[in-house]
C-alpha cells in the first residue's frame, strides 16, 4: 500500500486518481437540457390537446348554425373532422401528424393551421417587438432619472403614473384610447385607425409603410403604457442601491461631473437586473397580447386564437397554443 502524497486525498486514491474528462460533463449537461426541453414540449402538446377538449361548445354545431342540416349530415361532418373517434385515438393521430410537421387543417378557415399561424406571426412580432423596444427605452430613461434623485418630484410623478398604467387592464385602456384618439371626443378629432394592419387599397411602397405605422400607433401605445413600469421600477431600484457605493464616491472625488458619474459608472453597474428582465421578456414576444389584438382587430396570433376559441376550432387552437 503506497503512502498518500501531499496533494492527494483519500477519495482520489480510492477512485484511482482519475477524473472524468470535461467533454463528458459538457455532453451530459447538453443532453440533460435537450431532454428537459423535449419533456416540456411534450407536456405542452398533451396539455394543449386535452385542455381544449373540455371547453364548452361543439365545433360542428357552431359551423352549421342557422343552416338546415339534419342529424345524418351532422354525423357525417363530425366523421369528416375525426371527432367521432375516441379521444385517445384522436390524440395519437394528432401526435403522429405533429411529428411530421402537420398541425392539421382549420375547421373554420379550411386552411392548413401552419399557414394561418405563420401569416399571423409577423403582425404579432411587429406589434409586440416595437412596443417592447419602446417600453425598454422609456423605462430605462425614466428609471435612471428617477433613481438618481429618489423622492424628487420627477421620481414621484413618473413612478405614480407608471404604477397606475401598469394596474389598468389592457383592454380597458385600449377602449379609452379608441374613444379619445380614434372616434374623437370633444375638441379632439379622430386621429388614428383601429381596424386591421393597413387600410384597403393603399399603394405599395412608402404609402403602405406610412399607413402601417398609422395603424400601429394606438395598439403599440397601449402595450407600452401597460408594460414599461416594470423596466422603470427595476432600473430605479438598482440605481438607488448604487448611489452610495464607494466607486461613485471615488469618481466624484476625482472631480467628475454628476452626469458623467451617472452615465459612465452608475448606470452600467445598475443595468444587470434590467438586462436580465429584458432577455426573459424576449421569449414572450411571439406570445403577443390577446386583449390588445382583439380590441384593435390586429391580425396577429392573439386575434387568431380568440377567433379559434369562439368556434372552437381545435386544430387552430392547438397550433396557436404550441406556437
Amino acid at each position: 500500500m503506497t503512502a498518500l502524497t501531499s496533494g492527494e486525498s483519500v477519495a482520489e486514491v480510492a477512485a484511482g486518481g482519475s477524473e472524468p474528462p470535461a467533454s463528458t460533463g459538457t455532453l451530459r449537461y447538453v443532453l440533460t437540457k435537450i431532454g428537459g426541453a423535449l419533456v416540456s414540449l411534450l407536456l405542452v402538446v398533451v396539455l394543449g390537446f386535452f385542455l381544449f377538449r373540455i371547453l364548452p361548445g361543439d365545433p360542428v354545431k357552431t359551423m352549421t348554425h342557422g343552416q338546415p342540416i339534419g342529424t345524418k349530415q351532422l354525423l357525417q361532418l363530425r366523421a369528416e373532422l375525426g371527432l367521432d373517434k375516441p379521444l385517445t385515438v384522436q390524440f395519437f393521430e394528432y401526435l403522429g401528424n405533429l411529428l411530421h410537421g402537420d398541425f392539421g387543417t382549420s375547421y373554420f378557415y379550411n386552411q392548413p393551421v401552419g399557414q394561418l399561424v405563420l401569416a399571423a406571426l409577423w403582425p404579432t412580432v411587429l406589434l409586440i417587438g416595437t412596443a417592447t423596444v419602446i417600453a425598454i427605452a422609456l423605462g430605462l430613461w425614466l428609471g435612471t432619472r428617477g433613481g438618481w434623485k429618489p423622492d424628487s418630484v420627477f421620481d414621484k410623478t413618473s413612478t405614480t403614473i407608471a404604477l397606475t398604467l401598469w394596474s389598468v387592464p389592457q383592454f380597458w385602456l385600449g377602449m379609452i384610447l379608441i374613444l379619445v384618439f380614434a372616434q374623437g371626443i370633444g375638441p379632439i378629432p379622430g386621429l388614428f385607425p383601429v381596424q386591421g394592419l393597413t387600410s384597403a387599397g393603399v399603394a405599395p411602397g412608402f404609402p403602405y409603410l406610412l399607413d402601417l405605422l398609422h395603424h400601429l400607433v394606438l395598439p403599440c401605445l397601449t402595450l407600452v403604457a401597460a408594460v414599461y413600469a416594470q423596466y422603470l421600477l427595476i432600473m430605479r431600484s438598482s440605481l438607488v442601491d448604487e448611489i452610495g457605493a464607494d466607486y461613485l464616491v471615488t469618481a466624484r472625488a476625482k472631480g467628475l461631473r454628476d452626469d458623467i458619474v451617472r452615465r459612465r459608472h452608475a448606470v452600467p453597474n445598475a443595468l444587470l437586473p434590467t438586462v436580465t428582465l429584458i432577455f426573459l421578456n424576449l421569449g414572450l414576444v411571439v406570445n403577443g397580447a390577446v386583449s390588445v389584438e382583439v380590441v384593435y382587430s390586429w391580425p396577429g396570433l392573439g386575434l387568431l386564437m380568440y377567433n379559434a376559441l369562439n368556434v372552437p376550432d381545435l386544430p387552430l387552437i392547438q397550433g396557436a397554443f404550441i406556437t
